[in-house]
């Protein structure tokens, strides 16, 4: 008994430790925040061990406990129909709000949502909750992608999925069959999802065939470039929850089918060192010392390596390739970009890529609203049901809806 009561105050103190996180006193619900980030370490620690221990690959195991405890299958209400469909090959969640009589067409969101390019899905109670409140609160059809992941695919099939299925819905007849309106289409996504959505966007810029454009775009916390990470956000924010940097890092490393003993390589930046020839035209293109508010730069400085190596790039040509890093992309591109919607977080090392994106668009001449929270960090949007429940999440899915609601 005596050694229970000397165990017990040991275990309390063992998990006190695991859960505590220092974090910035502007974060909300900070407590709540630091139980999340806990348990996903957690589970993700697990999974690297299944995966050390050679039984599966981490990211099928993570998915799995993911997808087993939290898709849902597609139930209609009386307020919003769900189905699901395949739209050029690419599986898709259609949420469609009832008809009013007063109304012949709706406008529409395509939705690609987040994970790494690895994780989640359209069919998760979190995407599933927010595409639904979309589709009730815009009176919209949202089409919600249902992307392949890492470890199946890498890139670019992830792009070409999220691509494959926007042109599809484009189509005139495809449009007409869910009554949506041509001219009210908005391409949406979080994270990663973000990535893909710039990508696609400007993709379908350069389509002179296209009969339908997006008329907006709107990103959510973007990962937008894996040029130099460090940048001020990936400093200031390099152990903070959600999404601690060398996470991010990982993640790059599995979309561009990489090895993880490049890690340290990408994360001081050997990757774009001033000696690396394929780096060079696009130091322009990124350079957050002129594209960032000083509120974001403090006091930071570049890292810039003066020698590196360019067998990275060369093993890894994706790091250059504006298809999977849209921030890359020439002023050209940029213009033709239709107006834009950017959520950026503080507390949140993707915070910079977002900033940068809209600041260069801004400068292309596409009208752009950057709308930064201080108090919430990476992911929070999909988190507004129990027992992930954040006041952050409730608040930046407001702010988004608001400024689609108006501006679609």
């Amino acid at each position: 008994m005596r050694a229970a009561w000397l165990l017990l105050p040991a275990l309390a103190a063992l998990s006190a430790y695991y859960v505590y996180l220092p974090l910035p006193g502007a974060v909300s619900d900070p407590w709540k925040l630091m139980l999340l980030d806990a348990t996903f370490r957690a589970v993700q620690q697990t999974c690297h061990l299944i995966h050390y221990l050679r039984l599966s690959h981490h990211l099928i195991v993570l998915n799995y406990l993911i997808c087993t405890f939290d898709k849902l299958k597609s139930v209609s209400s009386e307020d919003v129909k769900i189905t699901d469909a395949v739209f050029d090959g690419v599986e898709v969640r259609v949420f469609e709000p009832p008809a009013k009589g007063d109304e012949s067409l709706k406008r529409s969101v395509v939705y690609i949502h987040g994970g790494g390019w690895a994780l989640a899905s359209a069919r998760t109670s979190l995407y599933n909750n927010l595409c639904r409140i979309m589709a009730e609160s815009l009176n919209a059809v949202v089409v919600s992608v249902e992307y392949r992941l890492v470890p199946e695919v890498c890139f670019p099939e992830q792009y070409h999925d999220a691509l494959r299925a926007t042109k599809h819905f484009l189509q005139p007849d495809v449009l007409a069959e869910y009554s949506v309106d041509p001219s009210r289409i908005a391409i949406s996504g979080d994270s990663a999802g973000g990535n893909l959505a710039a990508a696609v966007c400007q993709q379908l810029s350069k389509d002179e065939d296209l009969p339908v454009r997006p008329k907006l775009q709107a990103l959510i916390y973007p990962v937008l470039q894996a040029f130099d990470f460090n940048t001020p956000s990936y400093q200031q924010n390099m152990n903070m929850p959600v999404l601690p940097r060398y996470v991010m890092i990982n993640y790059w490393i599995d979309y561009i089918n990489g090895n993880y003993d490049l890690a340290h390589e990408l994360l001081v930046n050997n990757h774009t060192a001033l000696n690396v020839g394929r780096a060079l035209s696009f130091r322009a293109r990124l350079n957050w010392t002129s594209l960032l508010p000083p509120s974001f730069k403090k006091n930071y400085e570049p890292v810039v390596q003066s020698t590196g190596s360019e067998a990275i790039v060369e093993r890894l040509p994706a790091l250059l390739d504006v298809r999977a890093v849209p921030l890359l992309a020439d002023d050209a591109t940029l213009a033709r970009q239709p107006r834009t919607y950017v959520l950026t977080c503080e507390n949140d090392v993707l915070r910079d890529d977002g900033a940068m994106y809209a600041a260069r668009l801004e400068r292309a001449g596409v009208p752009v609203t950057l709308d930064h929270f201080h108090d919430c960090f990476h992911g929070c949007m999909i988190f507004t049901v129990w027992p992930t429940d954040f006041s952050a999440g409730v608040k930046t899915r407001n702010s988004y809806i608001k400024w689609l609601d108006e501006n679609l």
